[in-house]
Parts: structure tokens; sequence; C-alpha cells
């Protein structure tokens, strides 16, 4: 009997509960299914996506890079056409499946993020692109030139407002863009880094242009005569603001009309004394040498703050019987790379030798090549001379292709401090700081950069033979902040078998040390944080050590590189919690356009952002 019932209970037990395991099984079929379905129509709309999308920063980033008369025409036929794709894409990525997709675990980010990107871009070409298309237009017909050297400032400052608000509008597009949540799929994460990549230089061009529009009739004198030193450096005997300062021209600008006088060379200068200094730059720039700076106008752009080398310029311009006549309102500081910009710009010239000098060979010529062919003491003249004209041409001739590429070229150099300037007018100069075009040490938490200055300790001009990169790493990326390590190479190219072929003005004055590179680094963290562990990989180099500078933390080192040899610096630099953006390095200029910096992919998840 009980084996009888026991035998019967089980089959009810089996009747009961199968039923609800072929429910449960169904069930979950129809969930993979279901999932399949939305995925695959998922994955088949976002090639859609991808594809619109793609068309329309094609077509935006290309106009953005080559602005003239032309690209202005094509690019008024061509926004419809942009904004039909983004508001296609947009729609797709706001479509049922989407919606579905977004509540799923680990894609619903991805699609968030996809939905995110379509939707800014689509804002961007439907607000923010019309709004500087109505700036360009204005421009494009407007007449820019006054006599035949100088701006009409007035097109400019009509339209003042037009471009800040276009700009302020493009700069939160972007920034809504940067703010979306890192996405896990490798298809997505790739899209949303070229859309990024593409937006982010797109805000960086139109944000260095509005700037320059903003601050560019203060500076040529708009109700007030202004007079400029123009300060010609050359990057081939490093100082930590550029190099050793050649000569100095005098720059007049009176509502919009230029003037570019005579370039003195610095020797004109010796008889007038040394620049003002603080306490603690005598301490690290002369008193510990090895070379022991003078201070005079060649070492001018020792200090690595635009300002402070304003101010060294100043006091020695004030003793001078022409800079006593004449007030100075601020300074432009310009080395051989921001030349041959201009020269690409402007057009090839020809020097009084017949030598001609284009946007390739302009700063490898000022650099290297006069030192070869010139005497020691016509050297400086020769780039004063080229500098005078070939700043004088940029205002000559204008239209809104020139200006553009004008503004977002001085952008660029500033960046890469070939090109720096700051005005005693406190109101122009907040202004140009706007722009980036004063030379800072770092200063700003949410931006945050890590210094790098350099001063040749071996009177020569091995500058140019010192080739200097850099990598970022960024290996700590949670909550609590963002750690990055960094490493800085110096490459000495001189080949050793050079070093006797070559004059000594570019080798060293001094034999013993002929073809090195003896160099005096500083080293500063970004405000806000601080670097840790600095060491040298290879190379011999003195200790790094720990000081302040004019109420700033600073390591300093001198570093000896051989020819053929090479020496790298390792450290770790954390910055601010304030940080908004990703690690940079602010440095020396070097002797080219680049920045010699390489940003590895992160060490640390992309899920810990």
């Amino acid at each position: 009997m009980s084996s009888h019932r026991a035998s019967r209970n089980g089959v009810h037990n089996r009747h009961r509960i199968w039923p609800w395991a072929v429910s449960a099984v169904v069930l979950l079929v129809a969930i993979i299914a279901f999932l399949g379905i939305v995925g695959f129509n998922v994955y088949r709309q976002a090639k859609e996506v991808q594809e619109h999308e793609s068309k329309a920063l094609s077509m935006l980033s290309d106009f953005s890079a080559n602005i003239d008369d032309t690209k202005v025409q094509q690019i008024k036929n061509e926004l419809p056409q942009i904004q039909q794709e983004t508001r296609q894409a947009s729609t797709i990525a706001h479509g049922a499946w989407w919606n579905i997709a977004q509540k799923l675990p680990y894609v619903g980010r991805d699609v968030t993020t996809v939905q995110g990107m379509t939707q800014v871009i689509d804002n961007l070409v439907s607000q923010s692109v019309p709004q500087f298309m109505d700036v360009v237009s204005t421009l494009q017909t407007a007449d820019l030139t006054s006599g035949d050297d100088g701006i009409n400032l007035r097109p400019i400052l009509d339209c003042q407002q037009g471009m800040q608000q276009a700009n302020d509008s493009l700069q939160q597009q972007v920034n809504a863009y940067n703010a979306l949540p890192q996405p896990n799929i490798d298809m997505v994460r790739s899209a949303y880094s070229q859309g990024s990549d593409k937006l982010n230089a797109l805000a960086t061009r139109i944000d260095a242009l509005s700037n320059t529009f903003h601050m560019l009739p203060g500076f040529l004198g708009n109700g007030q005569t202004r007079t400029y030193a123009v300060m010609s450096m050359t990057t081939s005997e490093m100082r930590s603001s550029g190099g050793l300062i050649g000569s100095v021209g005098e720059l007049t600008a009176d509502n919009g009309n230029v003037h570019v006088g005579e370039f003195k060379s610095n020797k004109d200068y010796l008889p007038y004394g040394i620049g003002d200094h603080s306490a603690d730059m005598a301490r690290i720039f002369s008193d510990e040498g090895p070379l022991h700076m003078s201070f005079d106008i060649r070492d001018a752009a020792v200090f690595p703050d635009t300002e402070r080398a304003a101010l060294a310029m100043q006091s020695i311009w004030g003793r001078t019987p022409w800079g006593q006549q004449t007030p100075l309102s601020g300074v432009i500081m310009v080395d051989p790379v921001f030349v041959q910009e201009m020269v690409a710009i402007n057009g090839p010239i020809t020097l009084a030798d017949g030598t001609a000098l284009n946007g390739e060979n302009t700063a490898e010529y000022f650099l290297n090549t006069v030192y070869k062919q010139y005497d020691v003491n016509q050297t400086d003249l020769v780039f004063g001379l080229a500098t005078g004209q070939i700043i004088s041409d940029m205002f000559k001739n204008l239209n809104l292709g020139k200006l553009v590429k004008i503004g977002e070229s001085m952008g660029t150099m500033a960046r890469e401090r070939h090109f720096t300037m700051f005005s005693f007018d406190e109101n122009l100069e907040k202004e140009i700081q706007a722009a980036g075009f004063t030379g800072e040490t770092p200063n700003d938490p949410q931006n945050p950069s890590v210094g790098i200055y350099l001063t040749e300790q071996n009177p020569s001009k091995m500058g140019w033979y010192i080739k200097r990169t850099a990598t970022i790493e960024k290996t700590r990326c949670d909550a609590s902040g963002s750690t990055y390590h960094v490493e800085y190479t110096l490459d000495n190219t001189m080949k050793a078998s050079d070093v006797a072929n070559l004059p000594p003005y570019i080798t060293g004055v001094d034999a013993p040390n002929r073809g090195k590179g003896i160099e005096k680094i500083l080293f500063y963290p970004p405000a806000g944080g601080h670097i840790d562990s600095i060491s040298q990989l290879n190379g011999a180099v003195d200790a790094v050590q720990k000081t302040t500078m004019d109420g700033k933390e600073v390591y300093k080192t001198v570093v000896e590189v051989l020819p053929e040899q090479s020496v790298t610096y390792s450290f770790d630099v954390t910055v601010s919690p304030q940080a908004q953006s990703a690690l940079t390095i602010n440095q020396t200029p070097l002797g080219w356009k680049d920045t010699g910096v390489t940003v590895k992919e992160p060490k640390c998840s992309a899920k810990a952002n």
C-alpha cells in the first residue's frame, strides 16, 4: 500500500510540476527570441545611424578645416542635406526598438550613449552651425581691408556678438557629447571616439577663432594707438618661454592700421641693462648655473610666463632712447615656426640673397641653415628683417579665408608656445588670456597640464638637434581622482661624426661641450595636483630637486645629452579632483609644428570613469 501511494504521489507531483517547467522554458525561449529580435533590429539600424552621422561629420570637419569663399557656398548648399542626415540618425536611434534596448542591462548604457550622440549632433547642425554660417556669410561680403596695411575693424566688431553666440552654442553641444557614458561595446566605442575626435577638433578651432575675433580689435588699436615689442626668438638656443632673443621690432597698431618698424639686433639693447626679475629667478637661472643667465635682452624669454618676459622687456625698453619716447603697450613673442606658418598663409618670400622660403622650409632655415651660411653677426638681422616683412604681410589683402586661417593658426601656435602675447592694458590682457595667447605655467585645475621648460646651458644652437617626445598614460581613473604616468625623452640627433664639421656657433663655443645638449629643466605640477617619483630611465643627469619659484612648487635638474644619446624622465602626475579634461604638457616650444606628445590607451577600465 505504501509503495502504491508513493507511486501515485510521484505521478501526481510530476503532473503538477511539468506544466510550470514547460511554461518557464517557453518563456525563456520567448525572451531570448525577443532579445534576439531587439538586438538584430538595433544592430541593423545602428549601421544606418553610423552611416548618416559619418556623412554629416565628414562634411562639417572638411568645412571647418578650410573656410573660404568656395567652402562657405558649399556648406550653404549642403547644410539641408547634413541636417537631414542627422535628423534621420536621431529619429532611428530614438525609435521603439532602441527605447526597449535602452532598458536592458549592459547594452542599455551604449544605447543611451548612441541616442545622446545623435541628439547632440542633430542639435549642433540645426542650431549652432546656422548661427555660425550667418556670421561667416556677413564676413564673406564685408570689406576687411583698410588701405594697404590694415584691417577694417568694423565688420569684425559687428560680428563679435554673433560669433560668441554661435561658439557658446557649439561648446555646449560638444560638452554634452563629452559627458555621455563611456560605451562598453567595441563598435559603439569606436564610433563614439571618432565622433569625439572630430567634434572636439571642431570645437577647438571655432573657440580659437571666436576668441581671436573678440580680442583682435582691441589689440589692433580700436580707439587708441598701441605699440608692441615684437621679440623674435631662436629656439635653437632654448629658453623656458622659447629661445634666445635675437632681435626686437616695433609694431604700431592704430584703428586696424598696422606698421612694423625696424628690427634692432639684441646688441642694440645690451647697453641698456637687464630686465626686472625676482630673487627666485636670480637664484634658479643665474646663481645656480651652470650657465649664469644675464637677464639682458637675450635672456628675456628665460621666464616660463609671458607676463614675466614682458615685464623684463618693458624695464629694458624704458631705458632706451626710442622706448623713452614711446611707452610700450605689450609684447609679442614669435619663433621661426610661427613665422613659417604665416609664410604658408601669406605666400612664399625671397630673401635678399635669393633664398626662397615657404611654408615647409622656413623654420629649419632660421633654426639651423642660416647659422651655416651667414656670419654670426648677421644671423639675427636676417631673421629680424624676414619676421618684420612676414608679420606686416599678415594684415594685407585680407579676405575671409585669410582672416580665418590667421585666427586658427594663432590659436595653434599659442598652444604650442611658438607665439605668445601680453598686454599691459588689464582689460585687453583678459581678452588675450581668454584667447589662450598668454603663455603661463600650469594654473587651471579644471584643464590640467604639467609644465616642462628647458634652458640651454651650453652656449650653442643645439636646440635644433634635441628632439623631445613624451607619452602620457592614464593609470587611475576612479572617483578619488586621476593619475597619469608620463615619460619625457630628450634625444640628441646630432651624429658624433658631424660635431667637428659643423660651426662651433652651432655645436658650442666651449670646446669641451661641443655637440652636447646641456639643459636645465623645470617641471611644474598641474594646478591643484602633484608630481610623484621623478626618475631617469637612462643617461647621465643631476638629481631632481624640489624647490619653489615665485610661490609655485617646481622640480629642477640639469641633464647632459651627448650626440646620438638620449635621456628619459619618468614620473607620475595626479591632477586636481576639479579636473574636467585630460592631462596635457605645456612646454618650451619645439623647432617644428607639433607637441611630440603621444597619449596612450588608459590602463584603467572605461567603467571606472
